[in-house]
């Protein structure tokens, strides 16, 4: 057997091409080996393939032999030996998906779109025959065989290699030849006509000759454009040098020419967790030790089991991790606990269709434990995956503390409290109106529920039905009163519901009907009596102000059932079946019953109208089904007396809700709370420990459902068979119980998380150190569902608050201002965004989706228009960084990708930025031991300082008050506007003379030296919010304490205002006003066009102060405004003729010396021209407004245009004519 040596490095392209090449060779596959190959082979690098054994080896080296030959063996090569590549067809891309992926993004990119043109993938591998070339062949391009391209495997070199006929270099040659025959065959051309076919024929031989010329220029050596630099674009570098997992990345290699987020990103994270920085203990014996910095807690929101990464969780992990890697730096005893949520109904739903699809099978086939076996092996196989991605945004979570809501741990604590709160009456049970999924089987929380606003007739597709079914229309007809002719019409958008109708209600007010009070109506397919019952609900305006109510299928006609003491008949069972009908009606499914029961109406002349109406339809999100009000009975949460506590925390100030306009919505909620439904008739959860008692006792009654005194909970039977023997005074021997079948909602498992993760109800060392946590971070959109039940659960059951402060951020939606749709196709995945994707790609994600082809031709419409060249590779730096500068404290976020690449570019600067800083320090630089002022600081030093003090006070009050765009804005600001646009352009000339004398070489050091400092403490502000970037640069620096500075940026103390304290309002007020006068001299050259042409400048100044300032930044101005020199003067100063004027401010006129630098003529003879060409366009442009029905025929908004290009133009023609007198003046 062959033997391949690879890399142990995941990320190795290189190894990943022949792991890939391999896959294609069933018969010989080889035996795979990370380690390094034996000495003895002489093997120059991985990925290395040893053919036979004994002696007799025979050695490939390099990715492209040993792929070569792989894909050879595996007879996936083209017939000629040029065209021998890897191929993928079909079958093979839906396995490989990330490399198609990978494929499919370059082919896309402009660069090869100009090489290579559209490519075809593969769709059946057959030998590629080489056609000859259109140009060489003019008949071959009018031959249809010859425009047949050939279909291109998924290979780049397969991909480049025939020269397709049908190409547009080929056309030229036919339009001629048609000429010629129209000309002989048609009628005689005028002679105008000839002069314009022969300009045509003129042309087209040029053009050929041209293509011609092309096409030889092509066959000649190509030696010296080859050795002309082009200018590249970001480009994809990997990390190449073998590292293994948990080792740290090697730091000694220089770095790439610029930067990749392939490169950058790779090996940094498994070293962080391996060496334990993202645990509290790290640094300190005992987390229980007393540390005066504090302790900061966070949990995440767990995301469900079932999950995969979105832009929400994206901004999520954002937020929090930047948060956790800040509190971490500043030294406190940080922990972020990861968790993930079992997410019943999602879970189940998943395993179910697993099942069917592959086994045919349905949960009620396994049976409840082995289908609860089935979950719990598809979690163990999938249910990591968003660990996994979680990892790749670079969250810093303490992963030997993740939690999973069903481990025994949290399943014990969910227990204990459902035990408590049912023995204290919290608990209770009651049957009432839950939200029902007829296709699910189950009630479902709120949350749960997707409310679909229709705006008139509409029809919805419905689980289990073939036919759409309509909603959207509002169904008139009318209740005979009993004993009179009279009639009372009511109207409903749900008319099969009618069957349960057990009143008819009017306003107490309501004029029209107080002679119907006591009176009965007649139900018309039954021999029901209905009473007028008169209730304040009803809205008088509102049609005939009469209402039809079903207490059993209505939340409002519930509470007037209770009020009025109405009978509850429920017509629908569990799966959507009328029951409790009369015939015909009995057993039909409900959507039919609605056609049913409308027709039956209008044969008995009970029918009125039916006519349009906006409404909300209740659609589950798991299923898509429509959800059903139904009365079961149920276990129910007391909230009363835990919303009020939970309210008061706020009142109080014990909570803080930041942003603050979000108190109204948890006031709202919390003084207006229903009592919560937290059963769900769902297997996988944690089963409710409830249990109904029977007595074997003929002096105990037998207990009914509903009757509380019958349920006991408990954690084992045991336990509950001695409470109940206790309650009902016999032995335990007379007790038979059956456990409730249901379990618990989600929401009850996620309302204890806080405390549950610690190892509630047991007194743990995490449970005292931890609990209460510091902040909960989160999206205000689960304010209500979540948040708010764990503060009234942890006070409930730990009589503590879970948290201190609850930070809401707002919503992610598209750049349109869209909320993210799979239906709109602006659902983006932010590993997408990460490593880049092809429009294809995008397409592609759609392969599989339960979408209506409508749904989703519309989502590929929508792709289109928004990434018609795919998504670029960003890298996760700058994908947090957008994210946290689009943070500001409101409730959207629109999300412009293209902005996400600019911060691709921002960390290109940085790169650029450290790469040229390092150059400039040198090999030998040693940095101080500590950052402070040595008194000898240039003005461009103390102004950099000043800057950088100002980035450290920002980035500090921005973390504290979770204001992330002021952080990222001070970052920014800093790094491109200061450090590289000004500082490091100042310093280059004192660097470059630090060897004239001792005096140069000491202003040298101390530029150096600030320089370092502005490295290292810039890295440092932006390593929470960029950490692999930072990280990777931060490790190219020279530490001022080797022996003793912590081993990883991640580690190392965060810059505070105590330590940078040189933030001088001055400094930077004479800088701004030094930059205001660089500005002016730049726009002046420009004006002149001074691109490479050195000029005198004089600063003529109002004052000797003023002019004393710009002398002393003299060497910065000269520098940055590229001066020849700089000479301030005072008012009294007289200015050399032949200078352009422009005034820089009231205290200072710059004067640029064009006398002798210029060439006067020839700039007044191109200015000339210049006044020429706009005066002509303005005289076109004002005879076009000046017609008579210009101002009636020209849209508006040209017209402003208009205008607009004629201001311009007026300005351009003063400036030019100013310019003219100028240069007049220094003749």
């Amino acid at each position: 057997m062959a033997t391949l040596y690879v890399s142990p490095h995941p990320d190795d392209f290189r190894s990943l091409l022949t792991l890939i090449a391999a896959e294609f060779c069933p018969s010989s596959r080889p035996r795979t080996l990370t380690e390094d190959p034996p000495a003895s082979l002489n093997a120059c690098s991985r990925p290395t393939l040893v053919l036979g054994a004994g002696g007799s080896e025979s050695v490939l080296s390099g990715a492209p032999a040993v792929s070569w030959y792989l894909a050879n063996q595996g007879k996936r090569a083209g017939a000629d030996t040029k065209q021998q590549s890897q191929v993928l067809e079909p079958s093979d891309r839906k396995v490989l998906t990330n490399v198609t992926r990978w494929f499919t993004t370059c082919t896309n990119q402009p660069q090869f779109l100009k090489v290579l043109g559209a490519i075809t993938l593969c769709e059946k591998m057959v030998p590629v025959t080489p056609k000859p070339n259109a140009a060489v062949n003019p008949k071959a391009a009018a031959s249809p065989k010859a425009a047949a391209s050939p279909k291109v495997a998924a290979s780049p070199k397969v991909a480049a290699s025939p020269k397709v006929a049908a190409s547009p270099k080929a056309a030229p040659a036919s339009p001629a030849v048609e000429s010629a025959d129209a000309e002989a065959n048609g009628p005689p051309k005028t002679e105008a006509q000839l002069k314009k076919d022969a300009k045509k024929r003129e042309k087209l031989e040029k053009f050929q000759q041209k293509k011609d010329m092309e096409e030889k220029k092509k066959t000649l050596p190509q030696t010296e454009k080859k050795a002309k630099p082009e200018k590249k674009e970001l480009g994809v570098i990997s990390y190449s040098v073998p590292t293994a997992p948990g080792e740290k990345k090697d730091v000694i290699s220089p770095l790439p020419d610029s930067y990749s987020p392939q490169y950058v990103e790779a090996a940094w994270y498994p070293w962080w967790e391996k060496q334990g920085f993202f645990k509290p203990e790290y640094g300190r014996k005992s987390i229980s030790d007393a540390n005066p910095r504090g302790v900061f807690m966070m949990c995440i929101p767990p995301p469900n089991v079932t999950g995969s990464l979105h832009l929400g969780h994206a901004l999520t992990n954002a937020i929090q991790d930047s948060l956790t890697r800040w509190h971490r730096m500043r030294g406190e005893t940080t922990l972020w606990n990861p968790g993930c949520d079992h997410a019943g109904i999602a879970t189940q739903v998943v395993v179910e269709k697993k099942l069917m699809r592959e086994k045919g099978q349905s949960r009620h086939d396994l049976g409840r434990d082995n289908f609860i076996q089935e979950v719990w092996k598809w979690k163990n196989e999938k249910g990591d995956r968003i660990y996994h991605q979680l990892k790749k945004l670079g969250s810093s979570l303490d992963w030997d503390r993740a939690c999973f809501t069903m481990d025994p741990k949290l399943s014990y604590a969910v227990q204990e409290a459902f035990i408590r709160m049912h023995d204290e009456g919290v608990i209770y049970r009651s049957k009432r109106l839950v939200n029902w999924s007829c296709t699910l089987n189950s009630a479902i929380s709120d949350i749960e529920v997707d409310k679909k606003e229709l705006t008139g007739r509409t029809l919805l597709p419905v689980p289990g039905y073939k036919e759409k079914v309509e909603f959207g229309v509002l169904v008139s007809f009318a209740y005979k009163v009993d004993g009179t002719d009279e009639e009372v019409i009511v109207a409903t958008t749900r008319i099969e519901t009618m069957l349960g109708d057990s009143a008819v209600s009017v306003h107490p007010t309501d004029p029209r009907y107080q002679h119907l009070k006591g009176k009965m109506v007649l139900h018309p397919f039954c021999d029901r009596k209905m009473p007028i019952v008169f209730d304040d609900f009803v809205d008088v305006s509102f049609g005939t102000g009469a209402v039809k109510i079903t207490p059993a299928h209505d939340h409002n006609d519930y509470e007037v059932g209770e009020r009025h003491n109405l009978a509850f008949i429920n017509i629908l069972d569990e799966n959507g079946l009328l029951i409790n009908v009369p015939p015909p009606f009995l057993g039909m499914k409900r959507f039919e019953a609605r056609k049913a029961v409308l027709q039956a109406l209008k044969d008995r002349g009970h029918f009125k109208e039916i006519k349009d109406n906006p409404m909300v339809v209740p659609v589950c999100s798991r299923s898509k089904d429509i959800v059903e009000p139904l009365l079961k009975p149920q276990w129910y949460v007391s909230c009363a007396d835990m919303a009020k506590q939970a309210a008061d925390s706020v009142r109080e100030g014990r909570l803080k809700i930041i942003p603050d306009h979000h108190l109204k919505t948890w006031f709202n909620w919390l003084d207006n709370i229903r009592d919560w439904c937290i059963s769900r008739q769902l297997w996988w959860g944690h089963r409710i420990p409830a249990y109904f008692i029977t007595v074997n006792d003929p002096s105990v009654k037998p207990g009914e459902d509903m009757d509380g005194h019958y349920w006991i909970s408990g954690s084992s039977e045991e336990v509950v068979r001695e409470k109940a023997a206790k309650r009902f005074n016999v032995s335990a021997d007379k007790i038979s119980l059956r456990q409730d079948e249901d379990v618990l909602d989600t929401w009850f498992s996620s309302g204890i998380f806080p405390f549950s993760i610690f190892g509630w109800p047991n007194e743990t060392q995490d449970l005292n150190v931890f609990y209460p946590g510091t902040l909960l971070e989160t999206g205000h959109d689960i304010l209500f569902f979540w948040v708010a039940r764990m503060v009234m659960m942890g006070l409930k059951l730990t009589g503590k608050l879970p948290f201190t402060e609850v930070y809401l951020h707002a919503v992610v939606r598209d750049a349109h201002g869209r909320k993210m749709s799979k239906s709109l196709g602006n659902v983006i995945d932010p590993l997408d965004v990460i490593t880049g994707i092809s429009l294809e790609g995008l397409h592609a994600l759609f392969t599989d989706s339960n979408l209506d082809p409508v749904e989703v031709a519309k989502a590929k419409q929508g792709q289109t228009s928004d990434y018609p060249n795919g998504i670029p590779e960003c890298g996760t730096d700058a994908l947090r960084f957008a994210l946290c500068a689009y943070t500001s404290q409101g409730r959207d976020i629109n999300l412009d990708v293209n902005r996400i690449l600019g911060y691709r570019h921002f960390c290109n600067k940085l790169w650029n930025a450290v790469k040229f800083a390092m150059k400039t320090l040198g090999e030998n630089f040693v940095p101080s031991e500590k950052a402070q002022l040595c008194g000898d600081e240039s003005v461009s030093d103390r102004w950099i300082l000043s800057r950088l003090s100002a980035a450290v006070a920002l980035c500090d009050a921005g973390f504290k008050a979770y204001e992330f765009p002021t952080i990222t804005t001070a970052i920014y600001n800093f790094w491109l506007y200061e450090l590289c646009d000004v500082y490091l352009e100042s310093v280059k000339p004192v660097l470059s003379r630090a060897e004239e004398d001792s005096s140069s070489q000491r202003q040298a050091l101390v530029c150096r030296q600030t320089l370092y400092t502005c490295l290292d403490v810039g890295l440092r502000l932006l390593s929470p919010i960029m950490p692999f970037v930072g990280e990777e640069l931060y490790q190219r620096l020279p530490r001022r304490r080797p022996q003793s500075d912590p081993p990883s940026i991640t580690v190392t103390l965060y810059p505070d205002s105590e330590e940078f304290c040189w933030h001088s309002e001055e400094v930077d007020r004479d800088m701004e006003f030094v930059m205001t006068v660089i500005k002016t001299i730049r726009s002046l050259r420009a004006d002149y066009n001074l691109t490479k042409t050195r000029a005198d400048c004089f600063l003529q100044c109002i004052d000797s102060a003023t002019a004393s300032l710009l002398q002393r930044h003299s060497l910065q101005i000269q520098t940055l405004s590229y001066s020849q020199a700089v000479l301030p003067l005072t008012s009294d100063q007289p200015v050399p003729a032949g200078c352009a004027v422009a005034i820089a401010s009231d205290r200072c006129t710059v004067n640029l010396m064009l006398k002798g630098v210029i060439d006067v003529e020839k700039e007044v003879t191109k200015l000339l021209t210049k006044k020429g060409e706009v005066e002509k366009a303005m005289k076109k442009l004002r005879e076009k407004m000046a017609k008579s029905d210009y101002a009636e025929k020209v849209p508006v908004k040209v017209q402003e245009l208009d205008a607009e290009k004629l201001r311009q133009s007026q300005t351009e023609l003063e400036k030019v004519k100013e310019a003219m007198d100028n240069f007049r003046k220094m003749v």
